[in-house]
Parts: structure tokens; sequence; C-alpha cells
């Protein structure tokens, strides 16, 4: 087969192929949402959050984030709500959210836990929870007993929530997207990749305010 995605299915797992790139996933632990459609500009969104937002909206902003990252919680608090105000409920963009877990140990389990809560339907949620609720590095406000507080505080199934967590479902998941982070150049956080619907990126590096995201988002309008 010629096709640069290829997607080899078997009882033993799941293999992806993207030109030379291969990696391998347990169908038992992993993707339970893979979509191989969601490739976006030079970035691989097919193991990143659910999109919030309308599927088809002209503009998809990609958010590079760990959630230990003190900038990432300051753009969710101060530059994010006017975002979504202004273009994600309005149909304009959609924000796909893709790992980079690399500020300290808890960062890796914090980014499994949104996707065990996804599971659930709660992935935005608890998202946000983790963001609002963020302290220092690996001070224990996000190893894995505080995490399932987190899914407790959500009112998540926790025999579903913990078993998924301690069984370190997902690590591929977050792996493969802090891969892809690196390969688009990624170097801290938070990066934005912004994507047209004609295939223009604009790059925002940093916790902007909110007229900066304005101006490259009205561009590509």
């Amino acid at each position: 087969m010629k096709s640069k995605h290829l997607l080899l299915l078997s009882i033993i797992g799941i293999v992806i192929i993207s030109g030379v790139y291969a990696y391998q996933v347990s169908t038992e632990l992993e993707l339970v949402n893979l979509d191989m459609n969601r490739q976006i500009g030079t970035v691989d969104t097919s193991l990143g959050s659910p999109a919030m937002g309308d599927a088809n909206a002209p503009i998809t902003i990609i958010e590079f984030g760990d959630y230990q990252c003190s900038n990432c919680k300051k753009w969710f608090l101060d530059t994010k709500p006017d975002i979504v105000t202004n273009y994600i409920d309005t149909g304009k963009a959609k924000l796909i959210f893709v790992d980079i877990a690399f500020l300290g140990k808890d960062s890796m389990p914090a980014a499994r836990a949104t996707y065990c809560a996804e599971e659930q339907g709660k992935y935005w949620e608890y998202h946000g929870f983790l963001y609002s609720n963020q302290l220092s590095i690996d001070n224990g406000w996000a190893n894995p007993d505080s995490l399932k507080g987190y899914a407790a505080n959500l009112g998540l199934d926790m025999d579903l929530f913990v078993s998924c967590l301690d069984s370190g479902k997902y690590q591929k998941r977050v792996q493969f997207n802090t891969d892809e982070s690196v390969k688009n150049g990624v170097t801290g956080t938070p990066t934005f990749i912004i994507t047209g619907s004609q295939g223009q990126q604009e790059r925002i590096l940093g916790p902007q305010p909110y007229l900066i995201f304005e101006k490259v988002l009205d561009s590509l309008l």
C-alpha cells in the first residue's frame, strides 16, 4: 500500500505509519478516539485532545502545553476566556490541546489523567480543573492522589478513573503528543500554532494577551 497514512488493525495492536515515522500502541490501553484525519498543517493532532468548538470551524488553534506550566495557567486564566467567547463559541475557531509533558515527574500522570476523564466525557472539565488548581512544579498538587481527588470533585466514576490512572493507560498517547511537539519545534510552553482554512499557519509563543490572538485570528478568517 502506497498511502502516506496506513492503519493496520489486528488483535495484538495498532500500528500507525506516517512517512518514515512509526508508533505502536496497545488496543487494550490506548487510543479510544483515534482519528487518522486530524493532520492539521504540520501537526498530527490525532492523539491530542477532543476539539473544543465546532469541528468544521475554519480556524484551528493548537495549544502545546504542560499542566505544570505557570505561563500556561496565565494564558488559561487571562486570555483563553475571551477567545472562547469571541471565536470558539461563535464557530470561527476550534481548540485542540497537544501535551508536551516535560517540566517534572508529575506532568506525565497529569496529562494521562485528562484522557482518563475523557473516557467519561469530562476531558475539558478536568483540563480546566488542573489549571485552576495548579501550584508549583512537583510539589504534590498533580501527584496520583491529588489527580484522583480532582476526579472525585468532578463526580467521575472513581472505580473507572482509578483503574485507568493506576494502569498507566495513555502513557504512549501522551508520549506521542510530546514527541509531536518536539517535531514541530516546541521548546517552551505555551506555544500555539494557528492554522487557517487554506492551510496558512501562524505561531504565537507564550501567554500573549488577547489582542495579539485577535490580530492573528482575524487575519486568517
